[in-house]
């Protein structure tokens, strides 16, 4: 499917920008050892990320990407995973190869870009801040920005009223089927970097408009778009 080139582009954070699993897995397995229970690990974790932070801490305390823990074990354990996320927002986490050269691509091309993530703002903005991208956007929308969050539609087009771009002159960049969905109820395009987080899936089977393997790769198709 070819892609139609986007009046704004939107990108998520986990996963797309940002490799945030090291901070992630330390404060699970932190908040696991203050518990009393043995540690998920890095790459369990890596499995269970994608949905914001309270689905996360829920799936560690199950040990499995589906299930929900008791109300009484997630009152105990999710308040110690804010406090370990807090101070080890950036500490471990790292922009994916191609980001930083990627950015500067579109920037350099005039496309105007918003960050949309499910992560909650006050972890948002110090780790945008910290890895040195949260100046290339001109608006970040966190997972608490709006009343929902992806999947629903409702944080894709509050950045195209923000821009003034109708949702089909839109673009997504994304990692999961989440991202899909997303953007797919909203109206806009979109491509997914096939390195991400997606719980063991090919990303390629939500069937987005393309995939490409880093950032730098937006700028070929952009250059072919009509």
């Amino acid at each position: 499917m070819s892609i139609r080139k986007p009046a704004m582009i939107l990108i998520d954070v986990d996963g797309t920008l940002v490799d945030s699993v090291p901070d992630l897995a330390y404060c699970v397995d932190a908040m696991m050892e203050q518990l009393g229970r043995h540690p998920c690990g890095e790459a369990r974790v890596r499995n269970w990320v994608g949905n914001g932070v309270e689905r996360l801490v829920g799936r560690a305390l199950v040990g499995t990407l589906d299930g929900e823990p008791t109300e009484a074990d997630f009152a105990c354990a999710y308040p110690l995973f804010l406090d370990l996320y807090a101070s080890n927002t950036s500490k471990r986490s790292c922009l994916y190869p191609g980001v930083r050269d990627g950015l500067d691509m579109l920037k350099a091309a005039g496309y105007p870009l918003g960050c949309v993530t499910n992560k909650a703002a006050q972890f948002t903005v110090p780790l945008l801040r910290d890895l040195g991208v949260f100046d290339d956007f001109a608006i970040v929308i966190s997972g608490d920005t709006l009343p929902r969050k992806k999947p629903a539609p409702e944080p894709l087009l509050h950045a195209a009223g923000f821009f003034g771009v109708a949702p089909q002159s839109s673009l997504m960049i994304g990692d999961s089927v989440s991202d899909v969905r997303a953007a797919r109820a909203a109206g806009f395009q979109i491509v997914c970097v096939s390195y991400g987080y997606n719980h063991g899936m090919d990303i390629r089977d939500a069937r987005p408009d393309a995939v490409i393997d880093n950032l730098t790769g937006i700028i070929p198709l952009l250059d072919k778009a009509a």
